[in-house]
């Protein structure tokens, strides 16, 4: 049995009892999950209203795909920058904002119709304006959960929000199949932006960082800092600390990219994550068109149908981050705790192949629903960040993380759109995710090794 992890050694030291810890933490996990799940609904709203979209605006297959990796061309952009604004300014501050912006951003894409002559091309700067302001999320979210959770609760709560991008299909594609039936599909965007916005107001009174929270209780602070945490992640700077100095650290951190680029084990979690990532955006953008195209379902069934594999997904990361955490806290290494669940779970995401040799939709839909467990229990890479991430440098290391899965969301929806104008099937579109689920098996394999806190050069050194 591997031998138990140094970080885990020294993260044994704290209380178990919730009672005694207190449960705020919990409070700011669960507004973690509501906002990504209404981040991941805005960003599946064109994959549910895109077939009635192909026929009132004329677009075929191949801009419909260039139309779907809009967003990911904006959120590949933004990640360093927006992971560089949450390490500069604060996780609240500047993920608050980006909900409220990309929020309105969904709305104004059911307005779109008005401009028929043009549609395609506002839609595709609204969509990409809607990865913009969307970049900062989730490595907002792994810098909140390294902040608010303990080294061993960290796998669950990471795997909890990351999640959620299977629940918002759950719970939204059946809402948004109705809302273009009996409404118009232009209402897909309005409800569920102005959801988003709503929701940003929430944020401001909910977040805060754990020294600064208005209703943290000593022992639970005490709790997590024994525990790992990075409590101290988002501390306002010392007043009296030059403007000068502030700039040199800056620049510091962004030259720690090529760091991140060249360690192996940072590496690995981000050739691992664009590959996941794959799987993720067949079934955020072509899976509900594959239904109707290729299986010949409404749209309405198509978005019943397709909230069964995404709760799958969910049950599935779930379980994975639980049994992560499980495995950690009874000795097992940091490192195997991780790496069951992932590999264990996108081995099963490969039998999406599966799906080119069956004709009984019951049974295609079972194997997707197979394949969606298997990516939500093994999309522990947002966990995996928290646990590598170097301290001073985690937002910016989560934002280039979510550059390698943006690009995953920029090639994927290109591919398939260009397969199925070529082939008019989706038999290689399917056969290319599974062979990128198993490559993402080679990454933490082959690539990772040790699954540790990466230390930069700098680290425990003043700056000068």
């Amino acid at each position: 049995m591997p031998a138990v992890d140094r970080q885990d050694e020294l993260t044994t030291a704290a209380p178990t009892a919730t009672a005694r810890t207190g449960r705020l933490r919990h409070l700011i996990l669960a507004m973690l999950f509501v906002v990504t799940t209404i981040n991941y609904a805005d960003r599946s709203t064109l994959s549910i209203a895109g077939d009635s979209m192909q026929e009132d605006l004329h677009i075929s297959s191949g801009e419909l795909g260039v139309l779907f990796s809009a967003f990911s061309w904006s959120y590949l952009i933004a990640q360093i920058p927006g992971g560089w604004l949450l390490d500069r300014f604060g996780s609240k501050k500047v993920y608050g904002l980006a909900i409220f912006a990309w929020s309105v951003f969904t709305m104004l894409q059911g307005a779109i119709g008005f401009f028929a002559g043009a549609a395609i091309v506002l839609l595709f700067i609204l969509r990409f304006a809607v990865g913009f302001a969307e970049a900062p999320s989730f490595p907002g979210n792994s810098r909140i959960v390294a902040a608010w959770f303990p080294t061993k609760e960290r796998g669950f709560a990471s795997a909890l929000f990351n999640s959620a991008q299977y629940f918002a299909t759950v719970a939204f594609a059946p809402l948004m199949g109705w809302l273009v039936t009996a409404m118009g599909w232009e209402h897909v965007f309005t409800v569920i932006g102005g959801v988003g916005v709503v929701l940003a107001l929430v944020w401001t009174k909910v977040v805060y960082a754990p020294r600064s929270h208005p209703r943290i209780q000593k022992s639970e602070l005490d709790h997590l800092s024994s525990g790992g945490a990075l409590v101290d992640l988002d501390a306002p700077a010392a007043p009296q600390q030059p403007r000068a100095k502030e700039a040199t650290a800056d620049r510091r951190n962004l030259r720690h990219i090529g760091t991140l680029l060249k360690n192996r084990i940072t590496l690995g979690v981000f050739v691992g994550q664009y590959f996941i990532n794959t799987i993720t955006w067949f079934f955020l953008t072509w899976f509900p068109v594959y239904l109707v195209q290729e299986r010949g379902m409404s749209i309405l069934e198509a978005g019943f149908v397709s909230s069964l594999p995404a709760l799958c997904g969910f049950v599935g990361g779930v379980l994975g981050g639980w049994l992560s955490d499980r495995l950690a806290r009874r000795g097992i290494s940091l490192t195997a705790a991780r790496k069951i669940p992932i590999v264990t779970g996108l081995l099963l995401s490969t039998s999406i192949i599966i799906c080119n040799y069956v004709t009984a939709s019951w049974l295609v839909v079972l194997i997707m629903s197979l394949a969606f467990f298997g990516k939500g229990l093994g999309a522990l890479g947002w966990a995996v960040m928290s646990d590598v991430a170097p301290k001073r440098i985690a937002g910016l290391a989560g934002g280039v993380f979510n550059t390698f899965g943006a690009v995953a969301g920029i090639v994927t929806p290109l591919v398939i759109g260009w397969i199925l104008d070529a082939t008019g099937s989706f038999d290689l579109a399917l056969a290319f995710v599974s062979a990128c689920a198993a490559m993402a098996v080679v990454s933490y394999l082959v690539i990772v090794r040790e699954i540790k806190r990466v230390e930069l050069p700098e680290d425990g050194q003043a700056l000068a």
